[in-house]
């Protein structure tokens, strides 16, 4: 056995200390409670950095790299000390301790997981599957076994989550864990395991209508389109993460409608970067890493949509907006990121292009520069999305006018920033961000003006 995968095994035995925090909500002192809650990680984490010496055995075991530079086990103690916060917050201000369970145990075992996976096969891939796989397993039997702890010992409020509740959880955390460990280092576990329990706690207020079933074939369909746009080199192990988490949220969340205009500018958008690569290669117009699109690329062109999903989900209930206009402002983002795309990658191939602003002629790849070519791709692209609109969500003509507007939309504003302000203010990803913010904002007011709302 390496010793990574001992240290794993060390930190996944901290991890199972969570079980004591849904055992001591049936103390009937609140007080009390808490700090039966809160002490044993407090414990380890006075340990770690008083009482464990460079040298032992114990300080081999939970060492990592960094800790035998400080001589003190700053990695451990970081680690169980996220625990104590979210155990915390779980006694005291309502994060539901089955989800606090779920979370620690998925990072600490998703963790061991990927160890294990790594002495199977040494790839980047292959070891973040094992991290989600066990992760998953880990988030979705500390659900259940919290919620059983507080049923035994009699805690208030102990009512049994919902099947697909704990496996939307458990999936969504598996696939934000991996995705952030995929861009941060080891030593930011602690910063994962709060994000990840922040964030499954907002997923679990939201209390989405979702059955088992959607969740088993989300996890199916974009498990293995993920796997697909990796295999194919449209994205990189980051980008092809963010791309699962967005599409899984999206089916859940939102529909197999708007997953099908979703996974319509994954494809198509990464398909068209790789057209005719090596000629934009020679014209400088490429996509760095050979077209594969790396997670902030799909984050900038996404963010806009994933925050809609999200709303829709919260709305009429927490947000007292119809959500009609979220699925607008989805639409919108969607076909400005693929109109964007796809005036790009196919518009960057003809010569004498445009400035914008100006309407002198540039070099090919000049920020701000545009094709009538370019233009005609990219309403191409918008057209896909109004289709799919059409044709899944029975959109009607006026609002799919409405979801082409927004391409163009996006389109112009992307180019109008990029021969203003990119470069000197913002970098292309945020143009692209503020691109399809500007398109959803767009198709939220046309619903509005014409009355489709």
């Amino acid at each position: 056995m390496t010793s990574t995968v001992r240290r794993a095994g060390g930190f996944a035995a901290v991890g199972t200390l969570a079980f004591v925090v849904p055992a001591a909500t049936g103390v009937r002192s609140l007080d009390l409670a808490t700090v039966a809650a809160v002490a044993p990680f407090v414990a380890v984490a006075a340990v770690a950095v008083t009482a464990v010496d460079q040298g032992s055995s114990w300080f081999d075991l939970f060492a990592r790299p960094g800790d035998y530079e400080d001589g003190k086990l700053y990695g451990l103690a970081a680690f169980a000390l996220a625990a104590a916060g979210l155990a915390l917050l779980a006694v005291r201000f309502g994060l539901p301790v089955p989800v606090f369970v779920g979370v620690v145990l998925l990072v600490a075992y998703g963790n061991l997981g990927q160890r294990l996976a790594y002495t199977v096969r040494t790839d980047e891939f292959v070891a973040t599957a094992g991290f989600v796989v066990v992760g998953f397993v880990a988030a979705v039997a500390g659900q259940v076994f919290g919620t059983r702890i507080q049923t035994a010992v009699g805690a208030s409020g102990a009512d049994p989550l919902a099947v697909p509740t704990v496996l939307f959880l458990g999936a969504s955390g598996a696939f934000v864990a991996a995705l952030l460990r995929s861009v941060l280092f080891e030593r930011d576990d602690p910063l994962v395991m709060l994000t990840v329990g922040l964030l499954l706690w907002l997923f679990f207020e939201l209390d989405p209508s979702v059955t088992a079933q959607r969740v088993v074939v989300a996890l199916a369909v974009t498990v293995l389109l993920g796997y697909l746009s990796y295999a194919l080199d449209t994205a990189s192990l980051p980008g092809m993460l963010t791309g699962v988490l967005l599409s899984f949220l999206t089916i859940v969340l939102g529909g197999f409608g708007w997953f099908a205009m979703l996974i319509t500018f994954f494809g198509l958008g990464g398909l068209s970067t790789k057209f005719r690569y090596d000629e934009k290669l020679e014209r400088g117009i490429a996509e760095e890493n050979e077209g594969a699109r790396g997670s902030g690329n799909v984050l900038a062109n996404s963010i806009v949509a994933l925050f809609a999903v999200v709303a829709a989900a919260a709305s009429p209930s927490h947000i007292a907006v119809d959500p009609v206009l979220f699925f607008y402002a989805f639409a919108g983002a969607v076909a400005a990121a693929m109109t964007d795309t796809f005036s790009s990658e196919f518009g960057g191939l003809y010569d004498n292009p445009r400035l914008i602003t100006t309407l002198e002629r540039v070099e090919p790849g000049t920020d701000g520069g545009v094709t009538w070519q370019g233009v005609a791709a990219g309403l191409v692209g918008a057209g896909l999305i109004a289709g799919i609109a059409a044709l899944l969500q029975h959109v009607s003509p006026l609002g799919g006018g409405v979801i082409l507007l927004c391409g163009l939309v996006g389109m112009t504003v992307d180019s109008l920033l990029g021969a203003t302000v990119e470069g000197s203010v913002v970098g292309n990803q945020g143009v692209n961000m503020l691109a399809t913010l500007a398109a959803a904002i767009t198709g939220t007011g046309l619903v509005v003006a014409v009355g489709l709302v």
